[in-house]
């Protein structure tokens, strides 16, 4: 068994989808392994990951027009507002989505379904800097 790690940056330019399933995939390939797990880590609270529909630009529109109305801004009962009117609805949409995710390598790639894709999902409304632990174990 051997382990695998890189940190990924992913600069957003505010809400809404960022297709990183190349870019993972790109790193398990260069590594040249056969099979294993693949661990990916999210170190933020105001951003998820997802596993969803990568084919049709209309899938990841309604993704984040879902979110946004399970998790308005503007709420009246909302009290973490510091960092402005995003601040919680975008932890809230974090708690309804995931932080890591767990993928199968088969073949050296990632075993995923013909229309899935791993998404990166800002819920702030500027860019960030989100940083991605990507960690496989390999056989």
């Amino acid at each position: 068994m051997k382990w695998y790690k890189r940190t990924l940056t992913i600069t957003t330019g505010g809400r809404g989808f960022y297709d990183i399933t190349q870019k993972i995939d790109g790193i398990i390939q260069e590594w040249d392994l056969e099979e294993g797990i693949a661990f990916i880590f999210l170190q933020h609270t105001s951003a998820s990951l997802v596993i969803n529909e990568n084919y049709a630009a209309s899938s990841q529109r309604d993704m984040e027009n879902f979110l946004k109305n399970i998790a308005p801004e503007g709420q009246s009962w909302y009290t973490h507002t510091m960092e402005g009117a995003d601040d919680s609805p975008s932890h809230l949409k974090t708690m309804l989505t995931h932080t890591d995710l767990t993928i199968p390598v088969d073949n050296g790639q990632m075993s995923l379904g013909t229309w899935q894709g791993i998404f990166l999902a800002e819920h702030r409304q500027r860019g960030h800097k989100r940083q991605i632990l990507l960690r496989v174990l390999s056989e």
